[in-house]
Parts: C-alpha cells; sequence; structure tokens
C-alpha cells in the first residue's frame, strides 16, 4: 500500500439539499497536475474541520476537542490520519496512534472526524494511491493548462520548421506561369 500526503485545498460548508465537502490534494503540488479528492461529509463535520483549520474554539469542547483530551490523557499521540478505503460513495479512515511505549495503532474511523482531528494537531494527512486512483478527480484547471502548453510547443515547432519554399504559391499548387491559365494577380 502507498501512502500520498494530502493537504486541505477546500471545506465546503453546504446548506440545505447542498452538500458539503471537503476536498484533499497532493501536497505541495501547486501548479503541477495532481488529482484532488472530494469527499462528501456532513455540514456539522465541515463546521468542526473549518473550525480545526482556523484554530477557532468553541466555548465548550467539542467531539473532536474530547478525543483529544482522551488521547493525551493517555499519553498517547496522534501521528496521522490516512483515507484508506473508499466504496462506492463512502470513504474510510484511520486514525494513527502512538501509545507511551513506542506501539502504533490503528482505529478505523470517518474520513470527517479524522481530519477534524489532524487539522487540530497538526498531524499529517493522507491518502491510499489505490483511494486517489478510485475516487480522485483530475485537476481541470492542470489539465487544460498542460494541453495550452502543448499547443504552444506544437505551433513553435511549426513555426521554426518553415522554410522561404513555405511561402511560394507553387509549393502549394499554384502557379507564376501566365500559359498555365491561373494568374495570381488577376
Amino acid at each position: 500500500m502507498s501512502l500520498v500526503r494530502m493537504d486541505i485545498q477546500a471545506v465546503v460548508v453546504g446548506g440545505g439539499v447542498a452538500s458539503s465537502l471537503v476536498v484533499l490534494k497532493p501536497h505541495g503540488k501547486r501548479g503541477h497536475s495532481s488529482t484532488k479528492l472530494p469527499i462528501r461529509i456532513g455540514a456539522v463535520e465541515s463546521a468542526a474541520i473549518s473550525m480545526g483549520v482556523d484554530g477557532q474554539q468553541s466555548n465548550r469542547p467539542m467531539t473532536h476537542d474530547l478525543m483529544l483530551s482522551v488521547i493525551d490523557a493517555l499519553d498517547g499521540s496522534l501521528t496521522g490520519v490516512s483515507i484508506s478505503e473508499v466504496h462506492g460513495t463512502t470513504f474510510y479512515a484511520q486514525l494513527r496512534l502512538l501509545k507511551p511505549d513506542g506501539e502504533q495503532v490503528l482505529v478505523d474511523a470517518r474520513p470527517s472526524d479524522a481530519i477534524a482531528l489532524a487539522v487540530r494537531t497538526h498531524a499529517p494527512i493522507f491518502a491510499e494511491q489505490e483511494v486517489l486512483d478510485t475516487a480522485g478527480m483530475p485537476d481541470f484547471r492542470a489539465v487544460r493548462e498542460e494541453e495550452q502548453q502543448e499547443e504552444i510547443h506544437k505551433f513553435h515547432e511549426f513555426v521554426e520548421n518553415l522554410s522561404p519554399d513555405d511561402f511560394s504559391l507553387s509549393a502549394h499548387g499554384g502557379s507564376d506561369d501566365p500559359e498555365s491559365g491561373h494568374n495570381p494577380e488577376a
């Protein structure tokens, strides 16, 4: 299994019929073609992730804050989270916890809860490459930029390979011969 480090690109807090979602992108891939991983989550969970990203504190501990307090009370630490599987439109995640004796424990979690914990502790977020291959979406802006660069490259190649003969009328089926019946001046 191959893990890819991810960053949060966007958190969309939906309402009514509009879904909330979190969009992950490969870490450090700015301006390059890369795969985006959109995960549909609940409105409450998207708010919890946004609060963690913004560093906001609530008046009372939220569930994610409680979970981190429990981990701390047990002298453990969250070393990372991973989006480990996808079946249809349902994603699965794991918390990577480190016990005081150095043993790593994986705990199943919803992706939204895992990400909400990760942003509060600045723990890295990962996705299995297989999940990206199955559920990822290409960055269409980057794909469009690559296509434009390819078109520019082809045009430059065309211009570089032009010769003066390419501009003569005889090269294109025309003739300067007045007896041929074709008069380019007429």
